[in-house]
């Protein structure tokens, strides 16, 4: 009897607390995806470091506009050029955003956004010099940032292997390798290397273009098949051409080139 008791009272128990007062739930909200961003900080005026080593320039502030209005959020990783495709296959950024030209190779391994930025190649050679052409260069030392476009161009003019094909591992290497007199002439992108020459004024460099040297465009790299990611950035990057916003980083840093 005494156990029939006490097993009624652990049922009214039981029942008094299932009917009291429960605070209703609230769904946790996910805490917003940060995607890392891969970039050469030695790209001025697309990516380079500030004083306080912090990332910055033409690509990052597009990048953080398209961020803010594809509803995202990123942290740019400094990456260097060469083999800046194997962090992507390998997961170690998320995106590429380092003045990345597209080209039919590339889109083999990645995807790219819709074009943000139209560029060039230039030929940089010290105004004394007699080039007046990119033919000009065939038995000249040529410098050139390693597996870029500009890399590329150069090859097939000269020869893949051809030693007079000088190859360092930043823009800013190779113009500092023509100052030096390490080589003759450098060929990269038009937006570096005016960059460079509007802030080196004295070191009296010419520059030289040439109809063999279409044009380029600039995209946003994510892995091949991250068609959720790709539509984010190409949304943002939409609204931000729409709104006028890229128009305004665009003045920032090239108010004084042709767009």
């Amino acid at each position: 009897m005494n156990r029939i008791f006490n097993l009624g009272l652990c049922v009214l128990a039981l029942s008094l607390a299932a009917c009291g007062k429960q605070e209703p739930k609230t769904a946790a909200t996910p805490a917003p995806t940060e995607y890392l961003v891969g970039a050469e900080a030695t790209f001025a005026p697309f990516e380079y470091q500030n004083e306080q080593k912090e990332i910055v320039g033409f690509d990052v502030d597009v990048m953080n506009a398209i961020a803010d209005k594809g509803g995202f959020k990123i942290k740019f990783v400094n990456t260097p050029f060469e083999g800046i495709f194997n962090f992507l296959a390998q997961g170690d950024r998320d995106l590429l955003a380092s003045a990345i030209t597209i080209t039919d190779e590339r889109k083999q391994t990645v995807d790219f956004s819709e074009p943000y930025f139209e560029a060039n190649q230039l030929i940089v050679v010290p105004k004394n010099s007699k080039v007046t052409k990119f033919a000009d260069l065939k038995s000249m030392k040529v410098g050139v940032q390693s597996a870029t476009t500009g890399d590329e161009i150069v090859q097939k003019e000269l020869g893949k292997n051809n030693p007079n094909i000088k190859r360092l591992e930043s823009a800013t290497l190779v113009m500092k390798e023509l100052e030096g007199g390490g080589v003759e002439a450098v060929v990269s992108d038009n937006g570096v290397v005016k960059n460079y020459i509007k802030n080196n004024p004295s070191e009296g460099f010419r520059l030289i273009s040439d109809p063999a040297f279409s044009k380029e465009y600039y995209g946003i790299a994510v892995k091949k098949g991250n068609a959720e990611l790709l539509a984010k950035v190409n949304k943002g990057l939409a609204a931000i051409k729409a709104d006028g916003t890229y128009d305004k980083i665009y003045a920032k840093y090239f108010a004084d080139t042709a767009k």
